[in-house]
């Protein structure tokens, strides 16, 4: 066989496999038909379907033809221009949402997707994703050529550069991606700074100009990348941490305030620890106060006087307002 009849035999099998995937049961004269050639190709397309891991069943009689069954690994799967297209979006805006484990997968196969799709496409991508919304307000919008730079970066270890805001200027910023983190809000991503020695947590959404080097590293022995984003997005990047411990189970107080808001540490089955940080400590004691449980300060000691001034204020203001007789007494 020369290049030219395998091209053909090639492009014919993969037509054929497409056939298959639209629809539930074909008969081999509808096949035959669809591909211009005779039944007789079919059967042997067929079996080179098969050798390739596709289970092609074949029944006889009225009702009988042939029918792509599911297998014991994942094949392929041929999409047309439209499928592409809802599949990306629906990957894009479906990644990182409720469903525990479901933001990495997303992205994961929105990455692979996207590293064959065809540039026209993306453009299609790019608009439809940008014309849906959310009710409930849903995750900061990010650029997803950047998303899909970082995840790439992420995926094949190798230098990223990207433009970040530090205080009223723009830096370019060289880094070795490590893991792209998601909260309910927004994306980050867990890199180490080549130019300040250490980690750091950067939200996706501020990123510009993202850019894979071709330089691989080594990977280094990274922390956890969940864990560090959330103890940077709830508590460093505050000017005022502090520290409670709290009478109550750390399901309980995970199911009372937001991710990024505290770090929920589990003590025992009735008590727990939360880290925070706020522009002020009051605004963290409020926040801890208003869960509705017995707590302690646990850091830091200049809080725990901070309580005492503020009780003492709630106790004078208290005591201007003479009580409410009960019914009963009246």
């Amino acid at each position: 066989m020369d290049v030219a009849d395998e091209r053909g035999t090639t492009e014919r099998v993969l037509t054929l496999l497409g056939l298959l995937q639209q629809r539930q049961v074909w008969t081999g004269p509808d096949l035959a038909e669809r591909l211009g050639v005779t039944p007789r190709t079919v059967r042997r397309d067929v079996e080179r379907l098969r050798t390739l891991g596709y289970r092609v069943h074949a029944s006889q009689g009225v009702g009988g033809g042939y029918q792509l069954g599911p297998g014991q690994d994942l094949p392929p799967l041929l999409l047309d221009d439209e499928e592409a297209i809802v599949t990306a979006v629906s990957l894009l805006i479906g990644a990182g949402g409720a469903v525990a484990g479901a933001g990495d997968a997303a992205l994961r196969a929105l990455t692979k997707l996207n590293q064959v799709l065809p540039a026209r496409l993306r453009h299609e991508v790019r608009a439809l994703s940008g014309s849906v919304e959310s009710f409930d307000g849903g995750r900061t919008p990010v650029d997803p050529d950047v998303l899909m730079t970082l995840a790439r970066a992420c995926r094949d270890e190798v230098e990223t550069s990207f433009d970040y805001p530090s205080g009223n200027t723009v830096r370019t910023r060289r880094v070795e991606p490590y893991r792209l983190v998601t909260s309910d809000r927004r994306w980050y991503l867990l890199a180490y700074d080549l130019d300040r020695d250490d980690w750091r947590t950067f939200r996706v959404d501020r990123m510009t100009d993202a850019a894979a080097r071709t330089w691989h590293f080594r990977p280094r022995a990274a922390p956890d990348a969940a864990t560090y984003v959330q103890e940077g997005v709830a508590s460093r990047v505050y000017p005022h941490q502090a520290r409670f411990l709290i009478h109550a189970a750390a399901d309980v107080v995970r199911a009372q305030i937001p991710a990024a808001a505290a770090v929920i540490r589990p003590r025992d089955n009735e008590h727990c620890e939360l880290l925070s940080g706020a522009a002020n400590l009051d605004a963290v004691l409020t926040r801890v106060l208003f869960l509705g449980h017995t707590f302690e300060v646990l850091d830091p000691p200049e809080l725990a006087t901070r309580c005492h001034e503020l009780a003492q204020r709630l106790r004078t203001a208290g005591a201007t307002i003479a009580p409410t007789p009960d019914v009963a007494d009246s």
